[in-house]
């Protein structure tokens, strides 16, 4: 009898700890089952909080100012009169004036060139002249005694004739050899040197007057159109940061260079402007300009639309835009001086949708 009850209090015991372990186990269960579920709860509210979330955006507002059309390109300051000295013949200089920076008269003497051998050829031609002169003056003494015939006489002078011509010529090609002033002027510029062999289309001499300065540009034939006389023109020099300097188109070359696609305009310069011969600019040919106008940035505008902050929502407006440049767009009508203008254009962001401005108003 003692067996019998140790062994139901044995069994006792064993069935109240498996029922213990057993509301252990679903406690741990339920707890897991419940943290689950919280932490499913935290990650919808942290999804629905990102979707729902109003986007940043960044605004400006419509500022006014000119807005000016123009036309750009690149030029070079030149004179207006002068003209360049360039040899005709390849020979070596063995004189050369030191007169650059200086006033010269037309056709005052610049360079010489060595012309030894075309004054020994002039001198052979010579002889060869006088030698054929001696000969038909005995024709002619022969034929006035009957004992030379005319052809012999026609024959003789021909030659006289021909030696004649060769000589002139060649005197003449004797002044190639001579570089003079093309006109009375200053001496812009000067190079080459005594002993150096001067090439065929070589530049030595510069000679112009020094005011009045034009600009010479290039302009593309696509904009030529819109370029006019009389258009006021700004410019843009490395040697004057910062200083707007001005000119007006003065000539428009009528035909264009159809390998460049280019037409030649060229623009007057005032006589006090600081350019100097030589400098390159940038030209902005003002072909059109709008004063106090409204600007907007050229990113916050798409096509004609715009995107406004309204209310803390995406507000689209169709605008009607002007003048367009480097520096902004002006606006012609659509939208208010106060508008707060999403820039650059939300193109993912569609009508109503819910923003937040991100540092500031955009004043």
């Amino acid at each position: 009898m003692l067996q019998i009850k140790v062994f139901c209090a044995v069994c006792a015991f064993r069935s109240a700890r498996r029922k213990a372990f057993g509301f252990v186990e679903r406690f741990v269960r339920l707890k897991r089952y419940a943290i689950g579920i919280a932490m499913a709860a935290a990650v919808g509210a942290a999804a629905y909080w990102y979707i729902s979330r109003p986007a940043p955006v960044t605004v400006v507002k419509p500022k006014r100012g000119d807005a000016a059309e123009i036309v750009y390109a690149s030029g070079v300051v030149e004179p207006r009169i002068w003209a360049k000295v360039t040899p005709t013949v390849r020979e070596r200089i063995v004189e050369q004036c030191n007169c650059e920076g200086e006033r010269v008269e037309k056709d005052h003497v610049l360079a010489r060139l060595d012309d030894t051998e075309a004054r020994a050829t002039r001198g052979e031609l010579q002889a060869r002249l006088s030698l054929a002169q001696e000969e038909y003056r005995r024709k002619l003494a022969l034929s006035a005694r009957n004992t030379a015939s005319v052809q012999e006489v026609d024959r003789a002078r021909t030659e006289v004739a021909q030696l004649e011509a060769l000589v002139a010529a060649q005197q003449a090609r004797l002044a190639n050899y001579v570089l003079r002033a093309p006109s009375a002027g200053q001496v812009l510029r000067q190079d080459g040197e005594i002993g150096e062999v001067a090439e065929l289309g070589t530049v030595l001499f510069w000679v112009g007057e020094p005011k009045p300065l034009i600009v010479t540009a290039e302009v593309n034939e696509e904009d030529i159109p819109r370029v006019e006389v009389g258009q006021r023109a700004l410019l843009r020099s490395d040697a004057f940061p910062g200083r707007e300097l001005e000119a007006v188109v003065d000539i428009i070359t009528p035909k264009g260079d159809p390998v460049t696609k280019t037409y030649r305009v060229r623009f007057r310069l005032p006589d006090d402007t600081p350019l100097r011969i030589g400098m390159s600019t940038d030209v902005n040919v003002i072909v059109r300009q709008s004063p106090d106008t409204l600007i907007l940035p050229s990113g916050a505008i798409s096509g004609k639309r715009v995107a406004v902050v309204e209310g803390g929502d995406v507000r689209l407006r169709e605008i009607e835009t002007g003048i367009r440049g480097t520096g902004g767009v002006e606006v012609l009508s659509g939208l208010e001086e106060t508008a707060q203008v999403i820039s650059p254009f939300p193109a993912e962001l569609a009508e109503g949708t819910r923003v937040t401005i991100a540092g500031g108003s955009g004043n």
